[in-house]
């Protein structure tokens, strides 16, 4: 839409960053300060003005530092509107997984820490994003993840979920395929990303949509730590708690799941691996009869080996 060394307003464009679905982004320098910006130029510039400056106006409020800050948003000479963004120097977490494959748990944390912060912030604003997934998180050059585009979000004021299925299946719950998508559903999609992150791959994905849809609903997948023997039990944990199936058992908000994580990145992993130790065996000597030390369910007679979760009795 844009050329490069083309004038929009008092912004140069200098090249196109990227191109998606809702519209394309331009790296653009603002000539009256010599500050360089990223544009953001719908591509349905047939909309009414309250549509296409809806993203703008949720988040101009927006500040923080794991958030890509919006600055104004305008409209050309020829009428064409775009949103005047902080250009974030860097790459996506997508680009980072791509090249590298897999995260080292330490910076998984660091960056699952920043991610959530977002997160929690945001819903502390009433906004669901409801797309969150590596390519709406950059990473600037100094290690800092911001996550970005908002399209999608949704103020969740007087309705307790949003009643569309608009997002990207591989990261949607299981509820946000039922157009029933609430804050859980967004820590949902931190927790796919946790795994991808320190894994390399999705817990979910086939090229039909329906398919994963499927395999979402059964909420069946490979634990993070067997996946990856490097993942500590305890990140495996946080995983599994930010995915799970049911409602009821997943975190009831992003400040509990910071908690988990920022007590996971301040205690040694010996330390916590000699915790569980200590807590299985003490579990392994008071439990009751005919229930698993470790899960609590109950055990067939005679069981040597707990049917749910494998643990030896």
């Amino acid at each position: 839409m844009f050329m490069k060394s083309q004038m929009v307003g008092k912004y140069r464009i200098e090249r196109p960053l990227g191109n998606g679905g809702f519209g394309a982004v331009y790296l653009a320098e603002d000539t009256m300060i010599g500050k360089q910006v990223a544009l953001k130029v719908p591509h349905r510039q047939n909309q009414g003005l309250e549509e296409l400056s809806a993203e703008a106006k949720l988040m101009a409020p927006l500040s923080h530092p794991n958030i890509v800050s919006v600055l104004t948003a305008e409209r050309d000479a020829e009428g064409i509107f775009f949103i005047v963004m902080e250009y974030v120097e860097g790459e996506s977490l997508a680009e980072r997984l791509t090249r590298e494959g897999q995260i080292e748990e330490p910076q998984a944390v660091t960056w699952s820490i920043q991610i959530s912060d977002a997160v929690r912030y945001a819903h502390s604003k009433n906004l669901l994003h409801r797309d969150l997934r590596p390519s709406n998180v950059l990473l600037a050059q100094d290690g800092t993840a911001k996550v970005v585009d908002f399209s999608i979000s949704r103020l969740l004021e007087r309705d307790p979920y949003a009643s569309t299925r608009i997002g990207s299946p591989p990261y949607m719950a299981p509820e946000h395929f039922q157009g029933r998508a609430t804050f859980a559903s967004d820590l949902y999609s931190i927790g796919v990303m946790m795994y991808e992150m320190v894994t390399g791959v999705l817990p979910f994905f086939d090229l039909n949509p329906s398919r994963i849809e499927e395999l979402v609903a059964a909420g069946r997948f490979t634990p993070p730590n067997l996946k990856n023997r490097k993942v500590s039990k305890d990140l495996s944990d946080i995983v599994q708690k930010a995915m799970a199936r049911d409602l009821s058992q997943r975190y009831r908000s992003a400040e509990d799941l910071l908690t988990d994580l920022r007590h996971l990145r301040a205690t040694p992993r010996r330390e916590r691996e000699l915790t569980d130790i200590r807590q299985r065996i003490a579990a392994r000597e008071q439990r009751a009869e005919g229930f698993c030390f470790h899960c609590r369910r109950p055990l067939p007679k005679r069981a040597t080996a707990c049917p749910f979760c494998g643990q030896k009795q």
